[in-house]
């Protein structure tokens, strides 16, 4: 039997498949299952970084590097640049083949400062590597002026960290500004973070002892997605959705039927599903029952935030709990890089 389950799964519903945070070789593995884009994210140098299944490729990249730069933050923005090019390349067919509408490859710059400047620095300096190259920028309120300010030079943008109603409307809006303005803008998504959302909140009732039935708990991000989905449609937003940070199957399957794309690791997740090759179902479209929704709200006051369009404001996304995790794993893959660069000085 053809183990083909992306390819019927874009074949049946509007929902597409995305890699993340790829190998080379993974990433042509994900290709010919079906992929269309590729989100790569400031843990991608840690995860290459020494690896020995990679050879010395990564390391004599660094090597090169370090001689030619004596500052470490330097060395490794331009080390996750050139390594994200060449996934950019891998995916450059696809993105000739579809005349620009397919084949994208995200990179986002230092965790370590998500600055408006930087931000866009970065970008200016990522911009001409590829073409098929598309820029990463965390939906805090620093990034949201960067969003508006690359979106409106031309840039292809993917906005990340989305954990809440609010933030992906905010995100929406300044798309739908810069429509106006200029309708010939790039490729606009944004990613809406339902695994690490889960996580954090599963952390949260056990830290805090909270008593929530199991069941209602497993359905909260993907209830988030679905009211952001519905709410897009509502008011005809023309942004891509993308759906993200899976920490389980469940976070793919229960997504299938959404109009939306779906980003996931290759190794435990990707590989599984196409081992399974289970049957596509359109899981999206059941609506969340009603008294699931009510516990939710009244138990977990993150949730809460995360489902009301007045939740949050822009200024408390970047302390968002969900966020918080979510940016930590960059840090702290975005650190152990560093280190493992200062090591290799010694």
């Amino acid at each position: 039997m053809t183990k083909d389950y992306f390819k019927r799964v874009s074949a049946k519903t509007p929902t597409r498949f995305w890699i993340n945070n790829v190998t080379e070789e993974q990433a042509r593995l994900a290709i010919e299952a079906g992929a269309i884009n590729c989100t790569q994210n400031p843990t991608y140098p840690s995860k290459i970084l020494g690896n020995p299944v990679l050879g010395e490729g990564p390391d004599n990249l660094l090597k090169k590097l370090m001689e030619e730069d004596a500052d470490n933050e330097s060395v490794l923005t331009k080390f996750q640049l050139h390594s994200v090019k060449k996934i950019c390349d891998i995916f450059l067919p696809v993105f000739e083949k579809s005349k620009g509408k397919e084949g994208y490859v995200t990179i986002q710059s230092s965790p370590l400062d998500e600055s408006f400047e930087n931000i866009v620095t970065c970008a200016e300096m990522y911009k001409d590597v590829a073409p098929n190259i598309m820029i990463k920028i965390p939906a805090t309120e620093s990034g949201l002026e960067a969003i508006r300010y690359l979106c409106e030079q031309g840039y292809a943008v993917l906005a990340t960290e989305v954990m809440s109603v609010a933030q992906a409307i905010d995100v929406c809006e300044i798309y739908e500004e810069c429509l106006k303005k200029n309708s010939d803008v790039k490729t606009f998504a944004f990613a809406h973070i339902a695994g690490i959302f889960d996580e954090e909140l599963s952390a949260q009732v056990e830290a805090q002892n909270i008593d929530v039935d199991r069941d209602a708990l497993w359905q909260a991000g993907i209830i988030v997605a679905k009211k952001i989905r519905r709410m897009m449609d509502d008011r005809g937003y023309k942004a891509e959705m993308l759906s993200g940070g899976a920490r389980g199957l469940h976070h793919f399957t229960e997504m299938v039927g959404a109009r939306s794309g779906i980003t996931i690791n290759w190794q435990g997740t990707a590989d599984k599903l196409l081992e399974a090759n289970g049957v596509v179902i359109d899981r999206f479209s059941c609506a969340p029952a009603p008294d699931v929704i009510d516990e939710l709200l009244e138990k977990i006051p993150d949730f809460k935030r995360a489902y009301l369009r007045d939740g949050l404001k822009a200024e408390e996304y970047e302390d968002f709990a969900p966020v918080r995790r979510f940016r930590n794993q960059f840090e702290n893959g975005w650190n152990k890089a560093l280190d493992y660069i200062a090591d290799r000085r010694k």
